[in-house]
């Protein structure tokens, strides 16, 4: 049976609304039971005291990697498959940590580790997995060095992302992926930083083969989200499409109006960029990588300015490499440059639920949600900066159990 907890003098953020309200909220097997303001139960239920502080539900990263323990991608394509799980173990559990009970992988990730999170084995956040991303032979996704030829395209476990070429191939592999339980596909639509073989401005993959994954996806019930900084590129994979849009640091006006058109997602990824141009060489970037990015960095805040102003559906991601990911949080401030508090939480909560599938299950603490929240010092609403400080966060409930708390 799943853990009960009771959480008594907590101020409960409705994200929706936008209001906090004084009450004790009751988790019952792993569910959001009852939020009210006083609540009795049996005197075997654990109660965690906030203590009058911010009780917000579980963040959602909706783009991380958490088998990439190095920006260098082809180290991780190369590494045994016991060393990357390895890796992946220890991101997971510092992820949930900082607050994120649950996370999309949009690289990487498979059933397998899902399922080891949701039997107990591992220690995480729910995973929300697309197994491999699917690249073009020289696309983002193919990170062979110039001398390379060998291609491994084991299922499993070498590395974030296979090579896939004409439409029928498209077909049989996003196929595959969904067989092996992907709950989204990810295509390489656009070059990117940590590719050595293309260029950012490049548009990848043909009309067709975008077209023939987005058939395929939504044959299964399931969407596809695409890798894409210039606008030529986005705005071909949104007229296939495809339902969500990562990065988008180049996107245009065309590119507003068809996010709007289509009620697609745009996912910003601010924090890596900053990440890669101060400390990307030191965790494994490549120099070749490191001078790409440059070409995105500035325009990032812009582009989510832009999206946000216009009404454009937005998540939240962070996209991190390797010793980068302790800085997940920082996402939260960047954003606010542009953003209100409450636009940034809903990035994090409620559009991020919506996104994955989940809306009314997780991202909000109405009762039938998953007993996911945090326990926060200082006001989010009044200033989300807050949450960029994973030391804020006093405590992390997962399915109704505290798995992080501190004194």
């Amino acid at each position: 049976m799943a853990p009960s907890l009771l959480v008594r003098n907590a101020h409960v953020l409705d994200v929706e609304a936008g209001v906090y309200r004084r009450a004790d909220l009751l988790c019952r097997d792993g569910r959001v039971a009852e939020v009210d303001d006083r609540i009795t139960t049996s005197a075997d239920v654990p109660v965690l005291d906030a203590r009058g502080a911010a009780v917000l539900p579980g963040l959602i990263d909706c783009h991380v990697h958490v088998f990439a323990f190095s920006a260098d991608l082809g180290e991780v394509a190369d590494a045994p498959p016991t060393y990357a799980t390895a890796g992946a173990i220890r991101a997971m559990g510092a992820m949930l940590d900082r607050g994120f009970t649950t996370v999309r992988d949009t690289g990487g990730a498979d059933f397998g580790l899902a399922r080891a999170r949701e039997r107990g084995l591992i220690r995480g956040p729910r995973l929300i997995h697309g197994g491999k991303a699917l690249s073009q032979t020289g696309g983002h996704g193919d990170k062979r060095s110039i001398e390379e030829h060998h291609l491994d395209d084991h299922p499993c476990c070498s590395g974030t992302g296979r090579v896939v070429d004409g439409a029928d191939e498209m077909r049989k592999a996003v196929r595959e992926e969904l067989r092996r339980g992907a709950h989204h596909i990810k295509l390489h639509a656009s070059g990117g930083v940590s590719s050595l073989g293309d260029r950012i401005g490049s548009t990848q993959y043909s009309a067709d083969e975008l077209r023939a994954a987005v058939e395929e996806a939504e044959a299964a019930g399931r969407y596809v989200t695409v890798h894409a900084y210039p606008p030529h590129a986005i705005n071909r994979a949104l007229e296939a499409g495809v339902r969500c849009v990562e990065h988008g640091n180049l996107l245009d006006e065309r590119t507003i109006e068809l996010l709007l058109e289509r009620d697609a997602f745009l996912v910003p990824t601010l924090v890596t960029y900053h990440a890669l141009q101060e400390e990307g060489r030191e965790h494994g970037l490549p120099q070749a990588s490191w001078e790409k990015v440059a070409e995105v960095l500035d325009g990032g805040l812009g582009a989510l300015e832009r999206a946000a102003r216009a009404g454009v559906r937005l998540a939240y991601g962070s996209d991190l490499l390797g010793g980068m990911q302790r800085k997940q949080n920082e996402e939260f401030r960047i954003r606010a440059e542009v953003q209100s508090p409450l636009e940034v939480l809903r990035a994090a909560t409620t559009n991020a639920a919506q996104l994955v599938g989940m809306a009314g299950e997780i991202g909000t603490l109405a009762p039938g949600a998953h007993g996911d929240l945090i326990v926060v010092d200082g006001d989010p609403l009044d200033d989300v900066a807050v949450l960029a400080d994973p030391a804020n966060i006093r405590a992390v409930v997962q399915g109704g159990q505290v798995v992080r708390e501190t004194t």
